[in-house]
């Protein structure tokens, strides 16, 4: 069953473009217990960070499954995955949340919806400056 999951998978990821083409934010979950999948994980993440449509977009990787004990800790992930190289120039951060319960989910959103925000104004100001000079 597993591995039929993980075909259907592999054929819905080219899709993926479609949806974070016009995406103010991508919330990236990982199963944090899976520590054998981290690499997969790695590279799909580079593939969305790359694509031109989402430069900039703030990226919230959510630990997921954080309430179990082979969960690997927020920092741990963050090194293992190499975010502070991948996603530099961006707004983006790790939350521990466990989709189960809801623990962190609230996190995740907050964290997400105040980078979004920012960056809209970000994006704001240097339109206004660049009109005012031009």
């Amino acid at each position: 069953m597993y591995a039929g999951l993980r075909v259907d998978w592999l054929k819905v990821r080219p899709l993926w473009r479609s949806y974070t083409r016009t995406a103010d934010g991508i919330l990236f979950v990982i199963d944090s217990s899976d520590v054998e999948r981290l690499d997969e994980a790695r590279l799909e993440l580079q593939r969305a960070a790359r694509e031109p449509e989402t430069l900039g977009v703030p990226i919230v990787v959510v630990a997921n499954k954080s309430d179990l004990r082979s969960s690997v800790g927020e920092a741990e992930l963050q090194r293992l995955l190499g975010l502070a190289d991948m996603l530099a120039g961006r707004p983006w951060c790790v939350q521990a949340a466990c989709a189960v319960t809801g623990e962190g989910l609230d996190d995740v959103l907050v964290e997400l919806h105040e980078m979004i925000v920012k960056r809209r104004k970000s994006r704001r100001t240097r339109v206004s400056t660049f009109d005012l000079t031009h």
